[in-house]
Parts: C-alpha cells; sequence; structure tokens
C-alpha cells in the first residue's frame, strides 16, 4: 500500500472490530516502504481543516454541531496510534524536518502527542490552533503561525504623497543632471582609517631617537629606585612593609618571581585576602626598579568591575607611600588617574580590549594580570582568546592569571599546561548556619505571608507567582523540589519542620534577612556585617525597610551602607572605613563582593544564595533576568568574608540540602548573554570567522546565539551580508564603546542633524535609568517622569527632557532640588554628562561631525525625525500596537505577546496614537516585558527600519522577512520604495566619505523624506488574515470535476459500496455573503474554501475529502492532470476491507 492517507482513513474504521485491526496491523508492515514524497503528502492531512487566509473569528471549529465529542474515547487512541506512524516517518526523511497539523483532535489530544514525541526524541509545540512536532527544538512563538500577526493597511493624506512624490522627483532629475559632474572625493575617503589609527594610549616619547629614549628610561628607572628606597627607609614606609610581609603572599614572592621571569604564561590561585591582586604586580614592579629597569617596565592588571579597579590602585599607591596617578594609576569608563609615569595601570577588561583593538601588539607592555578569572566574565573570557593569539607574536610578553577558587587546572590546560602555583590563605574559621539552624536558634517562623518581597509595581509577577499555584517549575523551585525531597529535617523542632515546609524559595526573604540582622544586633559579639543581595533594586527595597525599623534604622546604633556596580567614589570609601565606637556597620552588597572588594572588618555575612544574572535563551533570542541560585564555589566565597580579622558567622537563608544540590561553578558569561557587541568586537581584530575565532574559547558558546549575533549585525548593516566582513558602518560602530544598535543611533543622529537629543538618549540607555521609583512614592515618581513625557508617547524623549532640565537647574545652582523634586539620580545624570563628552570626541574625532556645533543640531527640533534616529538605531526591536475595546495589546517577532514595563510612560496610557513602538530591551521574567519605548508612524518604521520587499501583489511591501505585511495604494508602496533606496543610498555615501554634506547634495531628498515622517497622521488600521503568499488557482475544473464527475457522488459511491454510511454535509453563511461548507464522516471533518452558493460549497468540501483519500491536495492538483480512476483504485481496497468484516 503506497497511500498513507488512506491508511489513516481505515486506521479510523478499524476502531470498532477486532479482526478489522488484525488487518490494519497487516497493511502497517507495507506502510515503512513509503516514499519520501508519500511523507510530504501525509504532512498535507492539516489541509481539511485550514482557513484559507479568512480570520479565525470567521470560522470557528465549535460553529458545527458535528463534533468529536461523541468519539472522543476511540478517536483518541486512534489519534495517537497514527500519530506514532507519522512521527516514525518524520524520523526517517532525511529532507523533512517537521510536522505541522491544525486538526483539532491533535489539540484535543496534545498532551499524548508531545508525550509521544519526547519518547521518540523528538520535540513539539501547540502554538494556538497549531499543533508541531519537530527534529529540532522549536521556540515559544512562531509568527508564520500566527494568523495575527500584525498587518498593517497604511493611509497617509493625498496632499502629503503629491508633495513628497514632488520633492522625490526633484531631487531624481537634480541626480540626472548632475550626474556627468560628480567626481570622487578621494581625500575624505581615509577619514576613517585615521580615525581608528588614533590611540589615546599613545606615548609622545614614542617619535624620539632610539639612543635618545634608551637614555632618557635609564634615568627614570635611576629615579624611581631612589624614590622606592627613600619610602621603605622612612618609618611610615617600614610600618607598611611589615603589614605586607604579614600578608601569605609574600612567602611566595621569591618562588612567583622566579616562575614569571621562566615561563610566559602563570596561573595563579590563593585565597581572598592572600594579597595576590595588591602584591603580585607590585613584587614585579619593585624588582623592575630595583634592577634599574623600572622604566622599561609596563604592567597592566585587568578587574572584572570599576569599583575594584579604583579600590585597588588606590590601595597599592598607598602601600608604595605616592600620590595616586603617579607610578600606579587606573582607567574605568568615563573616569582614570594615570599619567606617562604611570608603570602599573589598573583597569577593567574592556578598556584593555579597547586597547587592543588600536594596538593589537600591546607595544611596550611587559606583564598583564588578568585578575578574577573564575568569575568567567564575557570581557574575560573574550580577553583570554586575544591575548593566547597574541602571545604567539611577543614571546616576551608575560600573562599572570589570578583566580580567587582552586578551579586553575581548567586555564593551565587552555595555555598549553602553565606552570600554576597556589597561595594558601589565612581566614579565621566561619561556622556555616543553614536555613534549618537560623529558624531553630532564632525561633523565627515562616508563613505564606511574611515571606512575600514587596517589589513594586514592576515586580507584581513575583507576588502574584507566589500566591497562585505553580504550574510550570523555574530553575530555583526544581532544584528545591528535588533536595528536599530527600531531606526529613528530623532533628529539628516541629516548628521549624512547619517552618520549612512553607518555605518560599522564590522570594527573597526581606523579613528573615531582617529577624537575622535584629538577632546579630542583639545577642552577637561586635562586628560588621555584610548581607549578600541580589542586585541594586532589591538592595534599595531592603534599605528601605531596614531604615523604618527601630533598631536597624537607628543612626546611633547602625550604620546602614550599600555597595554595588556604580556607586560613587565617596560612597566606595565609606565601606572600608571602621564605624564609629558601639555602633555596627551593615553593608548590602551585589556579588560584586564575593572576591572583587575586601571588608577587612566584616564578622558577619548572610547570604541570600541568590544572585540576579542574565541568560540568554537562543532559540527565542530573548534575554532572560532572573535571580537564580549561586555555585558552591561563590557561597564558598561570601562565607570566607566573616573570616577576615576574627572567628565569623555566616548565615545561609536555604537548607543545607539545597546547597549540596548547587552547581559547583558558575556557567560562563559567555554561554548566557546575547553575542552582539562581542561579535562586533571580534570583526575590528580582522578576524576572518567570527564562529571559528569563539570555538577556540574556553567554553564555546552555542552555535546558534553566535548566529544569532551575526545575523543582527547583518540586519543593522554592520556586516556585509555575503560574508563577515565590516562594512563603513560597522567601522565606525566599532570605534563606539556602547552597544552596536546605540551606535548607530548616535551615527544615524550626527548624519540626519539632530545630535544633540540622540546624545542624550544614547548616554541615558548606557547607563543605569536616571528615574529613581522610591519603594513608598511610586505613583508620585512615576508622574513625575510623565510629566517629562509631554504626551509624547516616549520615554526616549522624556529621558532627553529631564537631562536639559537638570543642566539648566545646574546653571541656576538648583540641580540638587531639582533631582530631589522630579525623582532623579544626580549621580546618573552626572554620568550621562560624561559619557556625551565621550561620545562627542569619538565621533568629532571620525569626521561624522562638524565644526560647527549648530549644523549638528539644524534638526534637532524636528520631533518626528529624531523618532525616525531612534527607530533606526532600535530596530528590529518592534512592537505592534493593537487596539481592543478596552486595552492594547502588544506582539513582537520573537516573542508575540509581550507587556510593558510597569514603569514606561507607555504603560500609563489607555491609548496610543502610533501603531508601533521601538523599544532597545526586552527581558523574559515570567513573560517578556520591553522597556523604554517609543511611539513610531508606518512611514517612520517603512523609511527608518529594515529592507522592505514588494509582496505578491500591488500594494503589498513586507519588512522582516514577511513577518510585518503593509498594504497600501500602489503608487504609494512604489513611493516608499524608492524614497528608501534613494535615502540607503545617501546614507552609505556619508558613511564612504564623511566630508560630503548630504544634506546640501540630496537638499530635496531630505526634505521629502521629514514631510513625510512629520505629516503621517497614522490614520491606517491593522487587519488579519490578509493573503500575502502567491494565491493558489482554484477551479472546479480539476481531476474530480472533469467530465461532469460529481465529487459529491464519486465520494458518497465510495462510502456506500464500501459499506459504511453516506457523508454528512454541514453549511455556514459567511459575513462575506459566501457558503463555506463541512463533510463529515466516521469522524472525520473536511473543510472547503467559501464560494458563492451552497451547491459549490458541498462540492468542494466533497473535493477536499476526496484530494486527501486520494494523496492529492492543492499544491498538486494542476501538476497532475492525468485522470485517475478513483473508483476503481478506492474500492479495491476498501472492498478487502468491507469483506473482513463479513468473515
Amino acid at each position: 500500500m503506497q497511500n498513507p492517507k488512506l491508511r489513516g482513513l481505515l486506521l479510523g474504521f478499524s476502531s470498532t472490530n477486532a479482526r478489522a485491526n488484525a488487518l490494519f496491523d497487516s497493511l502497517l508492515l507495507l506502510l515503512p516502504n513509503s516514499s519520501s514524497s508519500s511523507l510530504n503528502a501525509r504532512f498535507c492531512l492539516p489541509k481539511r481543516r485550514r482557513f484559507c487566509g479568512y480570520a479565525a473569528e470567521q470560522f470557528s471549529d465549535d460553529e458545527y454541531e458535528c463534533d468529536f465529542e461523541s468519539h472522543k474515547a476511540s478517536s483518541s487512541v486512534a489519534n495517537i496510534d497514527e500519530w506514532k506512524w507519522k512521527l516514525s516517518m518524520l524520523l526517517r526523511s532525511e529532507n523533512d524536518q517537521e510536522i505541522v497539523s491544525k486538526d483539532k483532535r491533535d489539540r484535543r489530544d496534545y498532551e499524548q502527542i508531545s508525550n509521544l514525541a519526547k519518547r521518540m526524541g523528538l520535540y513539539s509545540e501547540m502554538y494556538g490552533k497549531v499543533v508541531v512536532a519537530s527534529k529540532v527544538p522549536l521556540p515559544n512563538y512562531r509568527p508564520d503561525l500566527d494568523d495575527r500577526r500584525p498587518q498593517r493597511e497604511v493611509v497617509i493624506p493625498l496632499g502629503l504623497q503629491r508633495r513628497v512624490e514632488g520633492l522625490l522627483q526633484e531631487y531624481l532629475d537634480r541626480q540626472q543632471l548632475n550626474a556627468g559632474n560628480v567626481r570622487e572625493n578621494s581625500e575624505g575617503a581615509n577619514s576613517m582609517d585615521r580615525a581608528e589609527d588614533v590611540n589615546p594610549n599613545e606615548d609622545p616619547d614614542y617619535f624620539l631617537d632610539s639612543s635618545v629614549m634608551e637614555k632618557v628610561l635609564q634615568r627614570r628607572s635611576l629615579r624611581l629606585r631612589n624614590m622606592q628606597r627613600a619610602w621603605q627607609e622612612s618609618p611610615e614606609g617600614k610600618r607598611m612593609m611589615e603589614f605586607r610581609k604579614s600578608l601569605p603572599a609574600f612567602k611566595e614572592k621569591e618562588r612567583l618571581l622566579q616562575a614569571i621571569a621562566r615561563n610566559q604564561v602563570i596561573v595563579i590561585s590563593g585565597e581572598t585576602g592572600c594579597g595576590k591582586t595588591t602584591q603580585l604586580p607590585q613584587y614585579i614592579l619593585e624588582s623592575e626598579i630595583e634592577t634599574g629597569r623600572g622604566a622599561f617596565c609596563s604592567i597592566i592588571c585587568t578587574q572584572p568591575r570599576r569599583i575594584s579597579a579604583m579600590a585597588v590602585a588606590d590601595r597599592v599607591s598607598a602601600e608604595r607611600g605616592e600620590p595616586l596617578g603617579e607610578t600606579v594609576g587606573y582607567k574605568v569608563r568615563l573616569e582614570g588617574m594615570k599619567g606617562k609615569n604611570t608603570h602599573l595601570l589598573f583597569c577593567t577588561s574592556g578598556i584593555l580590549l579597547r586597547r587592543l583593538l588600536s594596538d593589537r601588539n600591546l607595544n611596550g607592555i611587559t606583564h598583564v594580570f588578568v585578575d578574577e578569572i573564575h568569575e568567567r566574565g564575557m570581557n574575560e573570557d573574550f580577553l583570554l582568546i586575544v591575548l593566547k593569539d597574541l602571545l604567539l607574536r611577543r614571546p616576551d610578553l608575560r600573562l599572570i592569571l589570578m583566580s580567587a577558587t582552586l578551579n586553575a587546572e581548567l586555564f593551565s590546560d587552555y595555555f598549553g599546561g602553565a606552570p600554576k602555583i597556589h597561595i594558601p590563605g589565612f581566614t579565621f574559621p566561619v561556622r556555616a548556619h543553614f536555613l534549618e539552624d537560623v529558624l531553630e536558634f532564632t525561633g523565627y517562623k515562616l508563613t505564606s505571608y511574611n515571606q512575600i518581597d514587596d517589589y513594586g509595581q514592576d515586580k507584581m509577577w513575583k507576588t502574584q507567582k507566589q500566591l497562585a499555584p505553580r504550574k510550570r517549575k523555574n530553575q530555583i523551585t526544581s532544584l528545591v523540589e528535588d533536595a528536599l525531597n530527600k531531606s526529613t529535617f528530623e532533628n529539628y523542632s516541629s516548628r521549624t519542620q512547619d517552618s520549612l515546609a512553607c518555605w518560599m524559595p522564590d522570594c527573597i526573604g526581606f523579613n528573615l534577612i531582617e529577624a537575622v540582622l535584629c538577632h546579630i544586633c542583639r545577642k552577637e559579639r561586635p562586628g560588621a556585617v555584610l548581607v549578600f543581595m541580589t542586585g541594586w533594586e532589591d538592595i534599595s527595597c531592603l534599605r528601605d525597610q531596614l531604615k523604618a525599623h527601630p533598631l536597624l534604622g537607628d543612626p546611633n546604633r547602625v550604620l546602614l551602607l550599600t555597595c554595588h556596580g556604580s556607586m560613587a567614589t565617596s560612597e566606595q570609601r565609606l565601606i572600608f572605613e571602621k564605624p564609629p565606637p558601639n555602633i555596627r556597620k551593615i553593608v548590602l552588597a551585589t556579588n560584586m563582593a564575593e572576591a572583587s572588594i575586601t571588608i577587612n572588618d566584616i564578622v558577619f555575612v548572610v547570604d541570600c544564595g541568590k544572585a540576579k544574572e542574565t541568560t540568554y535563551d537562543a532559540l527565542n533570542n530573548t534575554p532572560c533576568l532572573l535571580p537564580s541560585w549561586i555555585s558552591q564555589a561563590s557561597a564558598r566565597q561570601r562565607r570566607g568574608r566573616a573570616g577576615r580579622v576574627q572567628p565569623g558567622e555566616c548565615y545561609h537563608l536555604y537548607p543545607r540540602c539545597v546547597y549540596e544540590a548547587f552547581s559547583e561553578y558558575q556557567l560562563p558569561e559567555l554561554l548566557r548573554t546575547p553575542l552582539n557587541s562581542l561579535c562586533l568586537q571580534i570583526k575590528s581584530l580582522q578576524v576572518e570567522s567570527i564562529g571559528e575565532f569563539l570555538s577556540s574559547a574556553l567554553q564555546a558558546p552555542e552555535p546558534l546565539a553566535v548566529q544569532n549575533a551575526v545575523d543582527f549585525l547583518k540586519m543593522i548593516g554592520a556586516l556585509e551580508d555575503e560574508n563577515e566582513n565590516l562594512t563603513n558602518l560597522g567601522k565606525f560602530l566599532s570605534m563606539l564603546p556602547v552597544d552596536p544598535k546605540l551606535g548607530k543611533m548616535l551615527i544615524m543622529g550626527a548624519i540626519f542633524r539632530c545630535f544633540d537629543p540622540v546624545l542624550t538618549i544614547v548616554s541615558g540607555l548606557s547607563v543605569r535609568d536616571p528615574f529613581l521609583l522610591p519603594q513608598d512614592k511610586k505613583d508620585l515618581a512615576g508622574t513625575a517622569k510623565s510629566r517629562f513625557s509631554a504626551k509624547d508617547y516616549s520615554d526616549h524623549m522624556a529621558l532627553v527632557r529631564a537631562y536639559e532640565g537638570w543642566k539648566d537647574a545646574e546653571i541656576e545652582g538648583s540641580a540638587y532640588e531639582y533631582c530631589w523634586r522630579n525623582f532623579l539620580s544626580a549621580q546618573t545624570l552626572q554620568a550621562i554628562h560624561s559619557l556625551r563628552k565621550q561620545f562627542n570626541f569619538i565621533l568629532r574625532e571620525a569626521g561624522l561631525l562638524d565644526s560647527d556645533v549648530g549644523s549638528n543640531n539644524k534638526l534637532s527640533h524636528n520631533q518626528s525625525l529624531v523618532r525616525a534616529v531612534i527607530c533606526s538605531g532600535l530596530f528590529p526591536g518592534i512592537a505592534s500596537v493593537v487596539h481592543r475595546e478596552t486595552s492594547m495589546s502588544f506582539k513582537t517577532m520573537d516573542d508575540g505577546q509581550v507587556l510593558l514595563y510597569a514603569n514606561s510612560v507607555n504603560a500609563r496610557y489607555q491609548t496610543i496614537p502610533y501603531p508601533w513602538l521601538v523599544f532597545g530591551e526586552k527581558v523574559k521574567v515570567n513573560t517578556v516585558f520591553i522597556r523604554d519605548s517609543t511611539g513610531v508612524s508606518d512611514s517612520i518604521l517603512m523609511l527608518f527600519g529594515g529592507a522592505l520587499t514588494r509582496g505578491v501583489q500591488a500594494g503589498h511591501l513586507k519588512m522582516l522577512q514577511g513577518y510585518v505585511d503593509f498594504f497600501m495604494d500602489s503608487s504609494l508602496a512604489e513611493c516608499y520604495l524608492k524614497l528608501k533606496e534613494e535615502l540607503d543610498r545617501l546614507t552609505q555615501k556619508k558613511l564612504q566619505d564623511p566630508n560630503i554634506d548630504i544634506h546640501k547634495e540630496g537638499k530635496y531628498l531630505m526634505l521629502a523624506v521629514q514631510e513625510l515622517v512629520s505629516g503621517d497622521l497614522c490614520e491606517g488600521r491593522f487587519v488579519f488574515g490578509r493573503e500575502s503568499k502567491k494565491p493558489k488557482e482554484s477551479t472546479d475544473n480539476n481531476r474530480f470535476t472533469k467530465d461532469g464527475t460529481n465529487p459529491k457522488s464519486l465520494l458518497q459511491t465510495l462510502l456506500m459500496r464500501a459499506g459504511h454510511s453516506p457523508p454528512k454535509y454541514k453549511t455556514k453563511h459567511l459575513k462575506t455573503n459566501e457558503f463555506r461548507a463541512l463533510v463529515e464522516f466516521k469522524g472525520m471533518q473536511f473543510v472547503g474554501k467559501p464560494k458563492k452558493n451552497k451547491q459549490l460549497a458541498e462540492k468542494d468540501a466533497a473535493i477536499e475529502a476526496l484530494a486527501w483519500l486520494t494523496h492529492t491536495s492543492d499544491n498538486n492538483r494542476e501538476e497532475d492532470e492525468s485522470r485517475l480512476d478513483v473508483t476503481d483504485n478506492m474500492l479495491k481496497l476498501l472492498g478487502k476491507r468491507r469483506r473482513s468484516k463479513r468473515k
């Protein structure tokens, strides 16, 4: 039997007779030999229940009385058997990757189908009314299966269209006239190369004669030695040397120096506080200075965080008795203290990577330290790949890798078996108390209500999730449930056991932390407390709660401080200082306090056990931000913070059994974050293949994540489509230390002369949100932000107004009051100001900005053009805005339905007059949220979004591989296409030669663009179900109606001669004044296409049934015109079926 669809019919007929089932089983033996073409036809099975391009609400399965419910039991068994065959054939097929079904039975039986697919090693997903089984993992959303994806009817005023067409034609006519006179301007073509050659670290002494330079360096070396000896012989220097000798690293000093001299790479591990970070670079510097080579020595020591680089540099300069910025300095983003006499520079990993872009050989650098490599940050892993390649070209360079944990073997093997040295640390013993112990000795009782953290409006998902029954396990709860099931806690009191039964692992547990802190303050010995939290938001909320406490909020008894990555320098110093007598210091910190900094007077540690880190779902192309359990290594690091000066105590707010279930080490950042920026940096190093380069990492990222990044860079125009070479735009983007999409926005702002507001937006999106959201004043803070929006429906414009207001207030001397009144962070606004200056300098050096400041902002007043530039940068981050009766829905290409963050100005509106929102960031919590959005019109999206292509009919344009359809008058469509084509060409010309004035050369084109984006009133509408693919020819003159054959009679004849009941028809009158029919027999239903009368509709339904039975469909009706005696072929098989029933 070569017809697999007939097998489905026989399956339905055989469900009532045991002997018939035996016949069916024998038929199955023939089916494995079915050809691939037969399998493809089998995949057409869903066509019997298709909607032919109509919206779902126009034709509902539930509107037919002939439903499957009466046949549910028997039909389910038959359906699952049928799926066994389908999935088996899918596994055997080399060409087919998935099965797509819209059959209602499959939706009803989905759980069983899913389990079946899982057992067979396949993947399954149900998208609305569509069931998919696949050989490869399936995303959460499939736009190609969404009949409600955005389709936009575009309408603009006819007068506006005529004006734009006139300006466009004027531009084209002038271009044609000037075509013969255009000369290539080669003088400016190399401006980009000149910008790339700028090296901010370039030493002016480089240009001196080599012999003269040698003498200069010798004199410097002598001066350095004299200064070092003078300090070491001074009383204060002797005291400092005694302290340094007490550190564990000093005992290994000579061994370390010898190992570094003999080996190009060395891996050093040591307990936090052993002195490796502050002492090892000093040992090398002191040794070189003492031997008269101090000026020839140049050491770079990288830190994963800016606060670490600044704090360590400050400490080392103090140990050397020098002001910071002399021999020892630091360089972090937007800040630094160093000079030409600096020989030991502490910096972030990103700073060294930027240096490598302009100086691939690190000329002049003798030693590179990479600290905290155990954290496996993305920049650190990237840096190791680059340095490994550099060592081959620089055999004189010394690389020292330092880790706070004992996983040095991994790094040693990566560098070909580099020597390993461990520095034993000295810490006092620390007692570990896990949750069951804490509950036992404090007497605190957990309930279902006292664990819920009040995160505010934008974290309501958490409280709802905690109070509602959990339907799906997350990373936190699944680990906990498995661990708790293996533990009994029989040695603890019933009160503790009851509390553990109520424990909610999703919660941070502010009230429990408060109870532990009260216990420490009331009953424990003096000593500072370090509380590890998941992030700044949790720290801020807990701080507010503790300040309201009568004991913990009393400044005469408790000094409450915070420690996080973006804290000011003045705040950093406070956490290292000892508090006044009889006052206990409590520091609320993120995981940066695990190893990056050392607070010497910590005696007590409170560990929530979680860290908020971004993970990346490459399949759905979505970052996820959720608190997750830390690793065992991190838990040990946190515990070790308490034993620096005396025996300590650590309170782990999770059970011991949960700790034992933690992973040993944290997942590297390279494997859990989007790679867009990293891939752009890789191409800046003139690497041939991004994938090959990253495959040489310690642990290579998922290929799909790499491909997503490459596709994104090609989509925004940073990489060429046919290969991975940098485009002109990509070369400019590589100069900017910012996310590629923000870099593109900045460049487009410069090109379109609305630079100042865009500069503020990009700077603001590169730092922490300046809009504060105090716990007790959320509504007031939200109202203040909305005032800055001024009903512009834009978070980005609100940011611009907030910054401009702050600058005005600063001039008037009222900046503090301005920030306090408007719930703004003065520190963040100052960071935005600094970034503005840095970005401005880079673009000016690259030649994209005119020397005349005014000319760069001639169009800054045009808000529509500013929106267009925002769109050009944030694309493809677009969401459709579809209005319902009482609400709005937002949908993106990767995620389907999404929500707005509650602190967005657009979340406060009942309606948004724009059809689209562009956004810069999305993150998945329990659902996908989009941050900071701006409303844009159809014209802005089509001109400044992605590539536009023609559809299958006049007036149909497509974007994002057909996810977005635009329908309009054909003349308007041609206008958009030509305008975008010319605009893209002019922009590329500017990027190729920044000296060109495109506003002069393309005056009328720019006027047309401004006219269109400003005049679009968003008068179009969203439609659904319009045909966006090539329509298939459909006619009754097919193989079943040739020669006057009646398909209804043919179908009835087949069934009656086989001994079955005649088919039943049901017809529906549609709103389009057409008829659609359904035919049913033996529990199966087939739906035809809409027809002008009832008779034609029933015939078409019969044709659908016959096409399925005879392995034909709309796809091949016209391909196979041969005369087929359907009756003879079908009756031959059905007759066997009938005779088997009589036996």
